[in-house]
């Protein structure tokens, strides 16, 4: 995100609705170029599928169609294709698929997932939703998968079996 304006409410709030780096203005052209670069780096690094050795049992979850290997760490689409997802869209889904059927606030789902020393606010697990739910739900707009507890927090909804 790039942006005349530079404090830190402003950057914080930028961050939290889903940019992954923010740029204010006036700025170099070689910040610029480098910020780029390590956001290539970092999906490069996040999409290339890892390889596992061979002695080693792959744990995976299935869950309406989906297989979320969790010593790959990817996420297959009922079709067989790979789903890319960021670490923190990775984590947040784990948690709640190792898990199903407990309701867990944002502070839990925070702390389960990013630990207590990183600096984070609780929307960061609304945005993370709202983007597991674009990609996993067939209708985001009417989650049947991670669902909204009403003043309470998030469930995962789906049958999952584990391998």
């Amino acid at each position: 995100m790039m942006s005349g304006k530079g404090d830190e409410t402003d950057r914080v709030v930028g961050l939290e609705m889903a940019a992954d780096d923010y740029l204010t203005k006036p700025f170099s052209g070689r910040e610029f170029l480098a910020r780029v670069r390590a956001a290539l780096r970092r999906t490069t690094e996040l999409s290339r599928p890892a390889l596992p050795r061979l002695d080693e049992a792959h744990e995976c979850y299935h869950f309406a169609g989906w297989t979320l290997d969790m010593t790959a760490r990817t996420l297959q689409q009922p079709d067989g294709q790979d789903c890319a997802l960021t670490q923190g869209e990775f984590s947040l889904l784990a948690t709640l698929v190792q898990h199903p059927g407990r309701v867990w606030s944002r502070e839990q789902l925070l702390e389960h997932t990013r630990g207590l020393d990183t600096e984070v606010f609780d929307r960061t697990i609304d945005v993370l939703i709202l983007r597991l739910r674009r990609k996993i739900e067939p209708n985001p707009r009417c989650p049947q998968l991670i669902c909204t507890e009403r003043g309470l927090g998030y469930q995962f909804k789906a049958g999952v079996s584990r391998s």
